[in-house]
């Protein structure tokens, strides 16, 4: 009896049954997490064209769903799609530049309403974007109507948008990187005659390109992924971003193509994957540098 309560309380049984414990929680959380992903997978090349299936592996795999999603003329799905790239990639470029610049003059320089100014870049973020729908909706309208690049239904519009919701939570990223960078090395390139200019570009800009590469990669996933505001904003099918074309395909329920959608889905999603997969290391670093300073 001695040996076995021993037994029962040695700490290599206790560390092997936590071990055992982590390992079932982890794979629990990744069945949950990579379940639907199977599950969309598998209508995707589903010849029936929908979601209602006894099994993940289809009987008959077929590749008709992505055959209709392509050939199908009133849902153009590669217009859709080079509509989403093209809105994100612009979004990401100027929001790096406008984060970068806003964030090195908060890292850098005092000046009145500074500390005030962060706090309400900052306190915008709390709200979600929910809530501002119908301010911006007409705020859109009203811009419109003097500037009809940057009204309702087009894609300057929604850019613009996507500009001002993705400043905050950037601004503070690259502020705590900038602040994570010793003055000195600006200070150091003045008593040498360098400009303000001179110095950001030469020598502090060099230092944060992982965290632009980081800034970047987040804004044109989180661009590319949008619905909601692009769905209030847009309103003609050939301006649709490829959220809100998709959602085309399963709106009207006498027509779901559920299979259809499943496939659009499964290619939207490779841009996404394919960044996260081979940039990870960059993304992780990036932020955790980002976050030393606040």
């Amino acid at each position: 009896m001695f040996k076995q309560n021993a037994f029962s309380n040695s700490p290599l049984l206790k560390k092997r049954l936590l071990l055992w414990l982590r390992f079932v929680i982890i794979l629990i959380a990744v069945l949950f997490a990579l379940f639907p992903v199977i599950w969309i997978i598998s209508a995707a090349f589903n010849a029936s064209g929908t979601l209602a299936t006894q099994k993940l592996i289809p009987n008959q795999i077929s590749l008709a769903n992505f055959q209709k999603m392509v050939n199908d003329p009133l849902h153009p799905f590669i217009r859709w799609t080079w509509n989403s790239i093209k809105v994100s990639i612009i979004t990401s470029v100027l929001s790096v530049a406008i984060t970068t610049f806003s964030a090195y003059a908060f890292s850098r320089f005092r000046f009145r309403l500074r500390r005030s100014l962060l706090m309400s870049i900052l306190l915008v973020q709390v709200f979600p974007p929910v809530l501002a729908m119908i301010a911006v909706f007409l705020l859109v309208q009203q811009i419109g109507m003097y500037l009809p690049g940057f009204g309702l239904n087009t894609h300057g519009g929604l850019i613009l948008i996507y500009l001002g919701g993705q400043m905050g939570i950037n601004v503070w990223l690259m502020k705590g990187f900038f602040d994570s960078i010793p003055r000195d090395i600006d200070e150091s390139a003045m008593v040498d005659g360098a400009t303000y200019w001179e110095s950001f570009w030469y020598l502090i800009f060099p230092l944060v390109r992982p965290m632009l590469v980081v800034v970047g990669i987040l804004v044109f996933v989180g661009t590319f992924g949008d619905f909601v505001l692009a769905r209030v904003i847009l309103q003609d099918t050939q301006k649709f971003t490829l959220m809100v074309g998709l959602y085309m395909f399963i709106s009207d329920r006498f027509s779901q193509n559920w299979g259809v959608f499943a496939a659009g889905s499964l290619l939207g999603s490779l841009p996404i994957v394919v960044l996260y997969l081979s940039l990870q290391d960059q993304i992780v670093s990036g932020l955790t540098k980002g976050a030393v300073k606040g």
